[in-house]
């Protein structure tokens, strides 16, 4: 039977499941579809077709598929019905009429009445389908083309939509141009579903917003509204948009929940009355149907609860997410939903019985597992356990409070009110559902038996505990794992299996310790305490009841009661002297501060040292303590005993306090050093309109903050406290520990050298010992042996020579005990007398620098020994006194530093020189000392510096000779200079030196130079050289009158050809007919060199010609421009041969050019001796041809102001000559001494005007 005449004998009811399909009816020739159905329903969904929606929503691409049914006016929708399923998107006509005649009068009156149906109920999708067949076309000779039926049905029925009629050739044969025929017609087929689709959904969309707009009105309902999008979701579904069928349910659920929340914030609608009966069945949801049709009908017929609706609208999401296939996201949305409708239950305050929420909870939680597990394979469950674990978890938590509800957890197992509560929870699961009434497992079938015995719940309880520990410990969930464990722990404390109980509870408090959860650390610490006790482990139990006594967040009573079982149990142990019980000392007490005294924590061997503790006891009630114990660790490093005390203090802090970090009791360090919260705020904006949704705080850190830390706890601790057995134990008995800060005072004898470092803190109570096991940060102190000793050191950064200058003697006495007739020995120098005064005093110190006494120092000289008796000290002082010494330079000193000018002095020298005399000389003095405790004698060295430094010069005025001294103060004090002289050491009369400096007292300042001035004068003719001896008498400028008189500063210094031998003077003369100079116009030079004396022993050298008693020797001259403003014309130097008699002169005349406009400096002239080769054999050239040629030399000795070693001439230069003379030996040039030549011209200017620039403009007139 075809489905067209099964579909035509009787009306199938709609039934809401996968298989509903788009309806189009058929009307016309129904053996005809029947024919053409079998090939129409299979190539329909072959080709998808774009679907282009709405309101911007992205298109998709849909394979059609749908239901044909015969067509019937009951199938046409009525006024006001909303149902999309029913609702019949396309209407077909099938014919395959040939005949006109048949047409007349049969067909066209039938599609006549199909449309005017159709017109009727405002149905405006419908197609007629014309079949054409070649075999009726043989048949029949007499029949019109096809073309004449399809126009008339065109023009009868089409004028307006000539598409809404198709022709289908051959539809039943296999040919090129049937299957043409067949695309042409599916083509439009599909675009007609699809637009009637689009008209269709589009309007059902705006009544059902229009309807949801409506929810605040009065009488508006939610039931009716729910069936009415869930229409369109069935619509989505049937086109297999399982994505917008899911997005209808999550719509729904929102909304639903929207309202609930309102409803507890005061703001409740009508129709939630409904919701809130009282709950009388909790079978959980039911997801092995498609559609709950029972639960359906109850939201139709606004009879559902809660329960009802929430488990029918989470079975349509299951069903759409499983189609999706994203069973993982069942999980997450069912765990949500199980935690919401408990909350939303006392929301709504809607009347549960006990124990119903937790029934439904389990079973939904199991059946969500078995829905999720019958459509994925054990691999694929295996690798996505962090989906499914928190519903064996939810499920576990439900199974124990059903049991403890029960009485199935309790020692005498269920009394007759427990079964009673049982049999009415069992009553409210109904009878078993037919789809899993065959299943072995089924949550029902598991509730049931876990609730009918003690033996079956902890059966299944174990099993479902274990089970989701396993799960969250291979997921790395360890935090989950624990709370299950600890859950389980309760369990077997309640079924008296504390060893059982004992490794749950451990592994939870690892965690919470590692992580910091305070509150959570307290309550399983009670458990353990409980546990502890239980099996017996006295020690873990002592150590746990101590960290609960110092635990604030227990009151104040339960912290008495744990703190008085210790109090117990070690009273107890004394009177049996059983074995000590050591515990750590953190639960107890906190070792907050340290402090020595001495403060550096260095004593020496002998010498007290107290040691104050401050302990924050953690106990709520004051603690008999009998004894207090430090142990020390004692050694020796290698050399330490040569450490004094001024090392050791250099090492030390310099307070005495030593700060320990603060720990929270029972808590790791490492949980101190955990990063600080770095939250920021969050905000989640509306995407139409920017609107704020959600506001909120996020914490950016959270996996720095949350990390699992495998170190061990401080419970591990236990296993490793040992007590340190050792000789050195400071210790304080029979103390009472209040609450809060206690402060404890050691007190120790320092005996033997070496370094005590300060390892355990061990408190005694009875037989209970708390232990500090290592004192961290590291705390020392030091004891010391010293050897004695004797420093001199200097009052100021330096000793000036020829002042007196206070040293400060400082004695050390170690070891030693200064007796009475201890003396210091010096030895004297005659170079360094020791001034001492009768009021010197010698001041004792202890060894942490307090005074003790002062007493006189009593000293005794002789000419070789300086004896300074030393007062009587103790062992391990100071005695410091201050002594004045003076170093007197020696007159062969002061000659090392005197200085020689001759003519062969270097200017690279002097600037060597120079640098050297800006620091101090210095001289070491050394001094031995003969010390009580040693038969070794000291040998100290004192550096003194010379604060002055003297250099003279050299000035000449024509014949007369003045010596110049200059002195410069190189020190930073101020001295007052007086008593100046300068005297020859030949002591002639014949020569005078006239001060002309002032008489009266002069003071020289830090870093200042003074000079002192004399004319030479002589009567007859001197020495070549002279020796001269300056002094000079000082005293500090800021010093009192002094009792000694001072040594004078002397310089002495040597002076040689200091006659003025040549004068030279320059002039410049402007150009003819000029009155002055001008720039850029020749001037005459004119350089003017006369002979002073006659001959003297100084000419006596190579120059020096003699013949037939007329002397003459040769000078060279240069004129140079350093400054650069003339120009020099033709030659600059040049040799002259001057005759060796006084007044004897020779002029120069040269060309110079100004180059600048002013008044001009005059060209510096310069004077050499023209020494000739040493070679016997070298020819006598021409003295101009020597003057030219470049490779001139000049003596080592001539002075670099001279200009450099080679004058080069400024003329004319003749290769050819310098060609020729290339390798003959060269003259030597030698220059004069400061004073041997006089120039009168230096500093002389001459007036140079700007030259008078023309323009002449010449203009040829014709």
């Amino acid at each position: 039977m075809d489905p067209a005449e099964e579909e035509g004998r009787e009306k199938p009811p709609v039934v809401y499941t996968m298989e509903n399909k788009p309806i189009v009816t058929c009307a016309g020739d129904q053996n005809l579809f029947s024919s053409l159905y079998p090939t129409l329903s299979q190539q329909l969904p072959r080709e998808p077709m774009e679907w282009r929606r709405s309101y911007g929503r992205a298109p998709k691409m849909i394979h059609l598929e749908s239901s044909f049914v015969q067509f019937k006016e009951e199938l046409l929708p009525k006024e006001g019905n909303k149902a999309l399923l029913t609702f019949p998107f396309l209407h077909i006509y099938w014919t395959e009429c040939c005949d006109t005649e048949v047409y007349k009068t049969t067909v066209k009156d039938d599609i006549t009445k199909w449309q005017n149906v159709l017109r009727a109920h405002n149905s405006v999708d419908w197609l007629i389908v014309v079949v054409e067949s070649d075999a009726k076309k043989k048949n029949k000779t007499n029949i019109l083309p096809r073309t004449s039926i399809v126009d008339k049905i065109r023009n009868d029925f089409c004028n307006k939509q000539s598409d809404r009629c198709v022709v289908l050739s051959d539809p039943l044969k296999d040919s090129s141009r049937s299957q043409e025929s067949w695309n042409a017609f599916l083509t439009k087929l599909r675009t007609l579903l699809l637009m009637s689709f689009t008209k269709n959904l589009g309007k059902f969309e705006d009544d059902m917003r229009t309807l949801r707009e409506k929810r605040t009105e009065p009488g508006w309902s939610f039931c009716e509204y729910f069936m009415v999008q869930e229409e369109l979701a069935f619509v989505f579904e049937m086109l297999q948009q399982f994505e917008d069928a899911l997005v209808q349910y999550d719509e729904l659920d929102a909304l639903f929940s929207q309202y609930v929340v309102n409803f507890g914030a005061g703001d409740g609608a009508n129709w939630l009355t409904f919701f809130c009966q009282p709950v009388r069945s909790w079978n959980g949801l039911i997801l092995r149907k498609p559609i709950d049709m029972e639960k359906r009908e109850l939201i139709q017929n606004q009879e559902a609860t809660l329960l009802d609706l929430r488990s029918y609208l989470f079975s349509r999401q299951c069903t759409l997410l499983i189609f999706l296939q994203r069973p993982w996201e069942v999980s997450q949305r069912a765990l949500e939903l199980l935690h919401n409708c408990v909350q939303e239950l006392k929301l709504l305050e809607v009347s549960v019985p006990p124990g119903a929420l937790d029934c439904w909870v389990f079973l939904s939680c199991l059946e969500v597992l078995q829905r999720i597990e019958g459509c994925c394979d054990r691999a694929q469950i295996d690798a996505n356990v962090s989906h499914t674990v928190g519903l064996w978890s939810y499920a576990t938590e439900k199974l124990k409070s059903l049991g403890y509800l029960c009485g199935l957890v309790s020692e005498k197992g269920p009394n007759s009110e427990d079964l009673n509560r049982t049999v009415d929870l069992l009553a409210g699961l109904g009878a078993e559902r037919p789809e899993t009434a065959n299943a072995l497992q089924s949550p029902y079938k598991k509730l049931k038996e876990a609730l009918s015995s003690v033996e079956a719940f902890e059966k299944h309880y174990l099993d479902l505990s274990h089970a989701t520990i396993e799960m969250y410990t291979n997921i790395g969930r360890i935090r989950s794992a624990n709370l299950v464990g600890k859950d389980l722990a309760e369990f077997y404390m309640r079924k008296k299996g504390p060893q059982k109980a004992e490794v749950y509870l451990q592994g939870a408090l690892k965690t919470y310790l590692a992580e910091g959860w305070a509150l959570l650390v307290t309550h399983t610490r009670k458990q353990l305490a409980e546990c502890q006790k239980h099996l017996g482990q006295i020690e873990n139990y002592l150590q746990t009841s101590s960290l609960l006594a110092g635990d604030i967040h227990l009151t104040e009573d339960e912290r008495k009661r744990f703190c008085q079982e210790i109090l117990d149990f070690a009273n107890q142990q004394a009177e049996n002297q059983g074995q000590k019980v050591i515990l750590p000392m953190h639960s107890f007490a906190q070792l907050k501060t340290l402090h020595f005294d001495p403060p550096n924590a260095v004593v020496h061997v002998g010498g007290k040292l107290s040691i104050e503790l401050t302990l924050l006891s953690q106990m709520p009630i004051p603690v008999q303590v009998d004894q207090v114990a430090i142990h020390v660790h004692f050694s020796i490093e290698k050399n330490s005993y040569r450490k004094t005390a001024e090392w050791l203090t250099k090492h030390k802090t310099s307070n005495g306090v030593i700060n320990f970090p603060n720990e929270v009791s029972g808590f790791p360090l490492s949980r101190n050093n955990l990063p600080a919260l770095e939250l920021y705020e969050m905000y989640e904006r509306s995407p139409s309109d920017n609107s704020l949704n959600t506001a909120g705080i996020i914490c950016k850190n959270v996996h720095m903050l949350l990390r699992r830390q495998e170190s061990s706890s401080s419970l591990d601790i236990t296993s490793g406290v040992t007590l340190e057995d050792g000789a050195h134990v400071l210790k304080c008995n029979n103390i009472i520990l209040e609450p809060g800060v206690n402060k404890l005072t050691f007190n120790t004898q320092a005996k033997e050298p070496g370094t005590y470092t300060l390892r355990q803190l061990c408190t005694s109570v009875g037989k209970v010992q708390f232990v500090l096991l290592h004192i961290y940060p590291i705390v020392q102190y030091d004891v010391y042996s010293q050897e004695p000793q004797l420093k001199v050191e200097p009052m100021t950064d330096s000793l000036l020579a020829g002042i007196p200058q206070k040293v400060k003697f400082t004695v050390t006495t170690g070891h030693y005990t200064m007796k009475n007739g201890d003396t210091l020995q010096l030895s004297n120098a005659d170079a360094m007398p020791i001034l001492y005064h009768l009021e010197s005093k010698a001041v004792i110190y202890s060894n942490t620098r307090e005074k003790i006494s002062e007493s006189s120092l009593r000293i005794q000289s002789s000419e070789k020994i300086t004896s300074i008796s030393l007062p009587v000290a103790p062992a391990y002082h100071v005695i410091e006194f201050e002594l004045e010494v003076m170093y007197l330079p020696s007159a062969t000193e002061s000659a090392a530093e005197k200085e020689t000018t001759t003519n062969k002095e270097v200017h690279s020298k002097n600037k060597e020189k120079q640098k050297q005399d800006n620091c101090m000389a210095t001289v070491d003095q050394k001094v031995t000392i003969d010390c009580p405790w040693s038969i070794y004698s000291t040998i100290i060295a004192l550096t003194f510096c010379i604060p002055f430094n003297a250099k003279h010069s050299l000035l000449s005025a024509g014949k007369r000779k003045y010596v110049q001294v200059c002195v410069q103060n190189l020190s930073d004090l101020c001295f007052q200079l007086s008593d100046n002289s300068l005297k020859n050491s030949a002591d002639s009369s014949d020569l005078q030196l006239v001060p002309l400096n002032p008489e009266s007292q002069q003071v020289i300042y830090s870093n200042q130079s003074i000079f002192f001035v004399w004319e030479l004068k002589w009567t007859k003719e001197l020495p070549l050289s002279l020796q001269c001896l300056f002094s000079v008498s000082f005293c500090p400028a800021t010093s009192e009158e002094q009792s000694f008189t001072l040594k004078p500063f002397t310089y002495e210094f040597q002076v040689e050809n200091f006659f003025t031998l040549y004068h030279v003077k320059t002039e410049i003369f402007p150009p003819l007919g000029a009155e002055y100079c001008k720039t850029g116009s020749l001037c005459s030079l004119e350089v003017s060199i006369t002979r002073l004396v006659d001959l003297s022993e100084v000419d006596r050298d190579e120059a020096l010609t003699e013949s037939e008693g007329y002397c003459t020797t040769k000078l060279m001259y240069e004129v140079v421009d350093n400054s650069s403003n003339w120009a020099v014309c033709g030659k600059s130097s040049g040799m002259i041969s001057m005759p060796v008699a006084a007044q004897a002169t020779h002029k120069v005349h040269m060309e110079v050019m100004p180059l600048f406009a002013g008044y001009l400096p005059f060209p510096d002239v310069k004077l050499f001796k023209y020494l000739p080769h040493h070679s016997a054999h070298s020819m006598q050239l021409d003295a101009d041809s020597w003057i030219e040629n470049d490779n001139l030399s000049v003596d080592k000795n001539v002075d670099d102001q001279t200009d450099s070693s080679s004058i080069r001439s400024r003329g004319s230069l003749h290769s050819a000559a310098s060609g020729e003379h290339k390798g003959l030996p060269m003259p030597r040039l030698q220059s004069f001494s400061s004073g041997q030549v006089f120039n009168c011209s230096t500093g002389m200017q001459v007036l140079v005007i700007p030259s008078k620039d023309d323009h002449v403009l010449e203009v040829n007139i014709m």
